[in-house]
């Protein structure tokens, strides 16, 4: 059974990363094509499509590219039979801590995200008719 691969367009269209970007991330070592056309045009399976919305998130939540980078190396290591005990157990442990982290950061965005409602709401009263003298 062969895996099914699609071009670069369908991986934006069902991703929502620019084609840029997945460029990017392949100069970064984040994604390697799984193979090529003839043509030499880049083709991506269900595991490159899956590693992207994994790491698409990161970006926004202000994960640096060695960080994606540590959570891929980490995953292709867990994903891999052949890695040593140490080696995955270094993995978990990398990947247990990017997980921290992520939480770390979703707990302070979110605290970000209620000072900003509440000074929505400031505004709002500010501007309505009731607050006019």
């Amino acid at each position: 059974m062969s895996q099914a691969h699609v071009h670069i367009g369908e991986v934006v269209t069902r991703t929502g990363l620019s084609h840029r970007t997945i460029r990017y991330y392949e100069e970064m070592g984040l994604l390697t094509p799984s193979a090529r056309t003839e043509g030499g045009f880049r083709l991506y399976g269900e595991a490159d499509i899956e590693r992207l919305l994994l790491i698409k998130p990161m970006k926004p939540m202000g994960f640096s590219v060695e960080e994606m980078r540590l959570l891929v190396d980490a995953l292709d290591v867990l994903a891999d039979p052949d890695a040593s005990a140490a080696d995955s157990s270094a993995a978990r442990a990398q990947l247990d801590a990017i997980h921290e982290d992520a939480l770390t950061r979703v707990a302070e965005l979110k605290e970000a995200t209620a000072r900003a409602e509440a000074f929505t709401q400031q505004l709002t009263q500010l501007s309505s008719p009731a607050a006019e003298h």
